[in-house]
């Protein structure tokens, strides 16, 4: 029955594609030029860094460094703890990636990689600054409170999913295996991880490509069927956010939104999501009931804050 569905909708995308195909090419140049002008340059370096990083085993003086204190917050071992500072600096898809490949190449368990994908898979400060505050709401003394607020959500919901996964235990301890032996940096290593990199970066692409098409696929509907343009933001978080952002309401519920649909990620954050965690044999399900648990708490904490402050 789920095959069915599955190609019908693509049937009738298809067929959308062929009614409409300046909207197709519009989306699809707006998506491109996102992907090559933003996410390209702005993620690349990140990929191919903590690729070498891992690739060396030179995560273990990140760990060193950082893991005492992180263990005590948030119970990880001391290998985990790199998860959590990429993948709250450097944007989707990199938590979910450091947590998949960290438990692929077991430096740290499966109910540890889980855990971490619960919360460390968000949208970089930068993305925040320039894009959200600044460029959509306008607003440059946002920037402070709305970077508490994204960051201060996701780890208010660890602190309640890390007892599913803790089962009991007081912290999550490194598999047996223990840390790998340590690989001296060669040319053979940075082209692995060069071309990996590629290969998640143009993943990404194609991702953003798709649901801006999607979107632009979607605007036709939305003057057939209001309800349609309430449900487009959360296809793709760039598209949204403009969206949001040239909506008719009032400002404290575009802050609302905007930083509800950011602490999600959008639909298509989750379909990146998936394409990471695929090899670590994650379950894409439990990691989207708890974005969207970050997204009401996020939505909550802006309240309060406007409530309080604005």
């Amino acid at each position: 029955m789920r095959k069915n569905l599955a190609g019908i909708g693509v049937l009738i995308c298809f067929a959308f594609m062929l009614l409409f195909p300046k909207d197709v090419f519009n989306g699809a140049s707006k998506g491109l030029l996102l992907w090559f002008h933003t996410v390209f340059p702005t993620l690349f370096p990140f990929l191919i860094i903590t690729n070498l990083l891992m690739s060396t085993n030179c995560i273990r003086l990140i760990a060193r460094l950082f893991g005492p204190l992180l263990n005590k917050i948030f119970r990880v071992s001391p290998n985990g703890s790199f998860a959590i500072i990429a993948g709250f600096l450097c944007g989707y898809p990199m938590g979910a990636k450091i947590s998949a490949d960290l438990t692929h190449t077991k430096q740290i368990s499966p109910q540890e990689g889980a855990y971490l994908l619960s919360f460390c898979n968000n949208t970089s400060p930068v993305f925040i600054f320039n894009f959200v505050v600044w460029k959509t709401l306008g607003k440059s003394e946002l920037m402070i409170p709305s970077i508490l607020i994204l960051t201060a959500a996701p780890i208010l919901v660890s602190f309640f999913t890390r007892r599913t996964y803790l089962k009991g235990k007081q912290a999550f301890q490194a598999p047996d295996s223990g840390w790998q032996k340590n690989t001296f940096w060669s040319f053979d290593i940075l082209d692995h991880c060069i071309m990996d990199s590629f290969e998640v970066i143009t993943k990404v692409g194609g991702y953003m490509i798709l649901f801006s098409v999607l979107i632009a696929l979607s605007e036709n509907l939305a003057s057939c069927f209001p309800a349609v343009q309430i449900l487009l933001p959360v296809l793709e978080i760039t598209n949204g956010i403009q969206l949001i952002g040239m909506s008719a309401v009032s400002f404290p519920v575009k802050y609302i939104l905007a930083l509800s649909l950011t602490a999600f990620g959008g639909i298509c954050a989750a379909a990146q999501t998936q394409c990471m965690i695929q090899k670590a044999g994650f379950s894409i399900f439990p990691y989207i009931t708890q974005k969207l648990a970050t997204a009401l708490v996020t939505s909550l904490l802006g309240i309060l804050y406007l409530l309080c402050f604005a």
